[in-house]
């Protein structure tokens, strides 16, 4: 019998060129980080993936989207979570050197929970 790992769902705020190379994967994967950001971040609450998605991505970009996909949860434990405000507004950050074996980690596939700005 297969034991299926623990499962931590994570959220990603994109905009429509990270959504398209995420699509052009199987949605099986993120690309990798521009070099001026050597951090890929993933956000652990929904509400606030969507108010980044809406407010930054949709206002910068026209359209912004929040990604939802599960990690395997020892994986994930790995990286210390971050708090980047408010109490609840927690995230993983993952150094971007890592993301080919982060890609790895992940279960499933990758699906679009929101869109914001979209006409």
């Amino acid at each position: 019998m297969r034991h299926e790992p623990e499962a931590l769902l994570l959220y990603c705020p994109v905009n429509q060129q990270e959504l398209d190379l995420i699509a052009a994967s199987g949605w099986l994967e993120f690309p990798s980080c521009v070099p001026a950001q050597p951090i890929f971040y993933l956000v652990m609450d929904e509400a606030q993936a969507a108010r980044i998605a809406c407010d930054w991505h949709g206002s910068d970009y026209g359209v912004g989207y929040v990604l939802r996909f599960a990690l395997d949860a020892e994986y994930a434990a790995t990286f210390p979570v971050q708090n980047v405000g408010l109490r609840e507004y927690n995230e993983l950050w993952v150094p971007a050197e890592e993301l080919a074996d982060f890609n790895r980690q992940i279960l499933g596939q990758i699906e679009v929970v929101a869109v914001f700005g979209a006409e």
